[in-house]
């Protein structure tokens, strides 16, 4: 199945400036349209086989840290969490 770059930047757009799906811009087409599209891309695996591939090339490319650190001092758990 082909896929629309379009439908990807509506999408995008969304989710890194955390808009609702109502409040996206009217260049972008009506929005439920995005959102259908989106509805349909989460169960498939569209979008996990989009960050595996950003991954790997930005990995291949040096753009990754893959270090992860937690500073246990700022770390806060639940009163009844043990």
């Amino acid at each position: 199945m082909a896929r629309s770059p379009a439908g990807d930047q509506r999408i995008i757009h969304r989710l890194g400036t955390g808009v609702q799906w109502r409040e996206l811009p009217e260049r972008f087409g009506p929005w439920k349209t995005v959102h259908k599209r989106h509805l349909l891309w989460s169960p498939d695996g569209t979008w996990e086989r989009l960050l595996r591939h950003v991954q790997s090339t930005a990995d291949t490319e040096g753009g990754i840290d893959w270090n992860i650190n937690v500073d246990s001092t700022i770390t806060r758990a639940h009163q009844h969490a043990a």
